[in-house]
This record gives structure tokens, sequence and C-alpha cells, in this order.
């Protein structure tokens, strides 16, 4: 089986690309299995500087194929925000429950068709000695005024999604892989998936 390392320590995007490659026959490794590497700074100002950064980082550290996903939230009431600083919006420390809370915080008061949004994803492919490549999707939304649902990871219990009319927190993950931004990220490398493992997945 083919393996690829994904640049995340995170677990619940570690389980979300171990299902979405499953299909494709390819073992996924995350940083969790690589306890040396040292921590990549995310220095970008977008979504795909930061993807390429850890991807190429990564890649040149184990000489193996990397994927890297910079993903986030951007809020039409607050002017984009949180973005590129998602995961740290509360702090440096990675917390979702704070992050949550700042972002509610901020919103509070504004009605609900003011708060419009969208989740952001771009995965970095990279392989020492060759161009790194790059796929993104996204995901429009609404931020709900209070949490809700205990699936997922983020700022899923608070993106609504008019479709299902439920929170991405609320849907099941197959359902969530078949909508969300890195699940429409995952399609467009599906495509490339062959040409980047030289032919062999399944």
């Amino acid at each position: 089986m083919n393996k690829v390392i994904i640049a995340t320590k995170n677990e619940g995007k570690a389980k979300e690309f171990s299902s979405l490659f499953a299909e494709y026959g390819i073992e996924v490794q995350t940083l969790l299995d690589y306890p040396s590497l040292p921590d990549v700074e995310e220095t970008g100002h977008t979504f795909e500087e930061n993807a390429v950064l850890k991807a190429e980082a990564i890649a040149n550290e184990t000489g193996q194929l990397v994927i890297a996903d910079d993903s986030g939230l951007s809020i039409d009431a607050l002017d984009g925000r949180p973005g590129v600083y998602s995961a740290r919006y509360a702090g440096v420390k990675k917390d979702d429950e704070a992050n949550i809370q700042k972002v509610l915080a901020e919103l509070k008061g504004v009605p609900e068709e003011k708060r419009t949004a969208r989740f952001h994803c771009v995965l970095a492919i990279a392989r020492p000695g060759e161009k790194t490549v790059t796929v993104s999707g996204s995901c429009e939304g609404k931020i709900t005024s209070e949490k809700q649902g205990a699936n997922g990871f983020g700022y899923d219990p608070i993106f609504w999604m008019e479709g299902f009319k439920k929170t991405m927190a609320e849907l099941q993950p197959e359902e969530k892989n078949s909508v969300s931004h890195r699940g429409g990220a995952m399609k467009k490398l599906g495509a490339l998936l062959p040409e980047i493992m030289g032919g062999e997945t399944r």
C-alpha cells in the first residue's frame, strides 16, 4: 500500500484524511508518527503560502511525499477574520472552545443574514526535487449564535449548513466529506493522485 505523510498533528484532520484516502488505497501517516520533526512556523499571509511552507519543510526533512493543508474560517461581518489565524484566534495555544467563544462574542448582536461565512482549504503536495502542487476547496455557510452538534472539530459546531439544516458538527463523517472545504479540495486532489503516486493507486 502507498503511504503519504499528512503534515498535521490534529487528530480530527488525521481521521478525515484517512477516510478520504482509503478509497485510493493510500495509507496515511501524520506528524504524530514523527515526533522528532520540528514544528513548522506558519509565517504565510494566505492559506496557500502556509500549506506550501509546511508541505515543503516536512518533505525535505523526511524525503517523502507530503501533503499539508492550511484551512480556516472567513466571516464576512469580521472582515474575513479569523482567516489564516483560525487555529490560534484566541491565542497562541490551539483551543477550539476558546476560538469559538471569541467568534461568538465578536458576532454578538449581528443579525442572521449578516453572519455569512465560508471555510477555505488549500492542500499542498510536495516531494523533494519536484514542483509543489496545490488544490483548494471552499464551503459556504453561516455562523450560529450557539454551538450545535458534537461531531467534527474546530468551528464545526457553529457553522450552519443551509442545505442540511444542520451545523457541520451535526453531520455524519460521510456527509461532511461530501460537502466540506477539505472534501472539495480532496476531490481535486483525487484526480491528480494517479500521476502523483506514479500510477500505483488502486
